[in-house]
């Protein structure tokens, strides 16, 4: 009998096929990968070197990161997606050009905090997926040493945060002692680093941190905090806050998307259901918040008297999360249910605010919200245009990212 026939585990050839949503065929979202992958190419040599940052007000272009920039590897992960769709060795070297700015990364401690799980998963564990290279999987590997040595008892959870001198005393010290929602996507990195070494302590940090994201930053009705505090000494939970959301009680729409896709993709990492279930429960609330377009506001509770700012940052997230966890299910209802809530989110993007086919465009979304309440609003993101982009290829079908 041949090595993966189904016989030999009782699976069927059904349940052995390649997972495809049922929007996989739809042109709209072709042709909108395609206008992406156009932009990309055309933006390679005018970015040469640099990452884009945020988008100048009033314009479409990008300022670019300097060292140390949280936000740096989302175009380096729009030009491997765009390697493993084309196989242009233009996009590969690009993104290997950039090498020296996550080694320098590696090498400077005071640089490290979650986001580590950002940067390495799309630039070094991405090369090393598509094209086996030993020098990525070595400095992706050494990343995830450093992301769960920020593990501190008895806090349960990788510490994500580090004093800045920007700021204000009382946050400076709630920082070291928080649990953000952003960092449930940075656990992915561990999880493949566990794959690929057989480190159990990898699997075991990147579970508790997920679980106890799960119990204390997900409410009841299954909005979110963006931060929850904790007592440094006895690892007690202490309470709820937000840092860029509306309000320390309500829901910031980016912050409840980076659950929603950490968790499911957590699940396929793990098969643990706890995951699945509770991205599902952060899909369904969202259900119930979106406008008609499906373009989130960049809080969930906003009210009337302030302006309505969309975040397409937090859109394109979701969007992707949504087909994540629609694959996580593979089959039944639900495939269906999230495909088309994602499918809603995706076509208003695609309609409303898909810009990659303006010739004078630097990115593929207007509309992002960074951080509203410091007057970072209605601009391009990189993140924005990375799940973008990841969200137009999870929705034509594929199905293999960096994750």
């Amino acid at each position: 009998m041949a090595m993966n026939d189904p016989a030999d585990t009782g699976e069927s050839y059904a349940t052995l096929e390649l997972f495809q949503p049922p929007t996989a065929h739809k042109k709209q979202f072709r042709d909108a990968l395609d206008r992406a992958l156009a932009k990309l190419d055309q933006l390679v040599p005018i970015f040469g070197l640099r990452n884009p940052r945020m988008g100048i007000e009033d314009s479409c272009n990008y300022a670019f990161c300097t060292d140390d920039e949280w936000v740096a590897s989302f175009w380096t992960g729009q030009l491997w997606l765009a390697y493993s769709l084309t196989g242009d060795e233009k996009f590969k070297n690009s993104a290997r050009a950039r090498w020296s700015y996550f080694q320098r990364v590696l090498e400077n401690p005071a640089w490290h905090d979650h986001d580590l799980g950002f940067l390495f998963l799309l630039s070094c564990v991405a090369d090393h997926k598509l094209t086996s290279n030993q020098k990525a999987r070595d400095m992706a590997i050494r990343a995830a040493d450093f992301l769960a040595a920020r593990w501190r008892q008895p806090l349960p959870f990788v510490m994500c945060w580090n004093p800045m001198q920007r700021d204000g005393a009382d946050f400076a010290a709630r920082k070291t002692r928080t649990l953000n929602i952003d960092s449930m996507q940075a656990m992915s990195l561990l999880y493949w680093a566990h794959r690929q070494t057989g480190q159990q302590s990898f699997l075991d940090i990147a579970n508790m941190h997920n679980e106890t994201g799960i119990k204390h930053l997900i409410r009841d009705d299954f909005s979110s905090y963006h931060c929850y505090e904790f007592d440094p000494t006895t690892g007690n939970p202490i309470g709820g806050y937000t840092h860029q959301g509306l309000a320390d009680e309500s829901c910031w729409s980016r912050g409840q998307s980076w659950a929603l896709h950490g968790l499911a993709q957590s699940y396929l990492n793990t098969n643990k259901n706890a995951f699945r279930d509770a991205a599902a429960g952060l899909a369904d609330y969202v259900a119930t918040k979106l406008p008609k377009d499906g373009v989130p506001l960049w809080d969930y509770d906003l009210p009337e008297d302030r302006y309505p700012y969309r975040d397409t940052s937090a859109a394109a997230v979701t969007a992707a999360g949504l087909y994540t966890l629609a694959q996580g299910f593979g089959h039944g209802p639900e495939v269906a249910k999230y495909t088309d809530l994602a499918d809603r989110i995706l076509i208003g993007l695609v309609e409303n605010h898909d810009i990659a086919a303006n010739p004078e465009a630097e990115g593929l979304l207007n509309e992002g919200a960074a951080f509203v309440d410091l007057g970072r609003a209605n601009n391009m993101l990189p993140y924005g245009d990375y799940y973008y982009f990841e969200a137009l290829m999870r929705a034509v079908g594929h199905t293999e990212f960096f994750w």
